[in-house]
């Protein structure tokens, strides 16, 4: 999906449709992260064990962006969020009880997950003549877990989603407040003894600038 995005965005670039204004950019951003996880674990003949939690994390953060501005005033564009952004951490103490269990899973467990190499296509459609728009985009990213277990660790998950989103536009200057949408996360760790499937939306105020 990543490489789908910038293919998609290279085409405009190189098509310079419509005669197609390039403008490039940043922008600095507040929000919140919201997400709903469950961990399945294997416990012998005990039957699975389910641990599940949600996380709201606030967040600042900043992207780059290169855009096309039509001359009816669609801009379609590409942004890019270099920094990470936390879904959520934890941690938790394990003591093995069943004695049917082949191995232990005893110890402290801690475990943490961060967005990564946010991309979002995204196209502005302007409402009326007055500086508002509505905004549709498409994300890619990668999900990164960070974690200390007795027996395994867990993998990156490559994840898609959507944007819908309200703004303003004067000049140079845009404000806009978006929604986003994940796709569920899915993970399974090294050893086959457990995995990790989450749900992630998050709500944005982002201020940006172009030249």
């Amino acid at each position: 999906m990543k490489k789908l995005l910038v293919i998609l965005f290279s085409i405009l670039f190189l098509t310079g449709i419509a005669r197609a204004e390039m403008k490039f950019g940043f922008s600095i951003m507040a929000g919140q992260l919201n997400s709903d996880g469950t961990e399945s674990e294997k416990s012998g003949l005990v039957g699975p064990e389910t641990n599940s939690k949600s996380f709201s994390e606030t967040f600042m953060g900043a992207s780059v962006f290169a855009e096309y501005i039509l001359d009816n005033g669609i801009t379609f564009g590409l942004d890019y969020v270099p920094l990470d952004l936390e879904l959520g951490s934890g941690t938790r103490t394990d003591t093995t009880s069943d004695a049917n269990e082949s191995t232990s899973d005893s110890g402290t467990y801690k475990a943490s997950a961060d967005v990564t190499d946010l991309m979002t296509l995204y196209v502005n459609y302007p409402l009326g003549t007055n500086g508002y728009y509505g905004s549709l985009g498409a994300h890619q990213a990668t999900v990164t877990t960070s974690e200390t277990l007795p027996n395994s660790t867990y993998g990156n998950d490559d994840i898609n989603g959507f944007l819908v989103g309200l703004g303003f536009k004067s000049g140079p200057m845009k404000l806009e407040l978006a929604y986003s949408d994940f796709e569920t996360i899915g993970v399974s760790s090294s050893s086959g003894s457990s995995s990790i499937s989450a749900d992630a939306d998050a709500l944005s105020l982002k201020l940006a600038y172009s030249f």
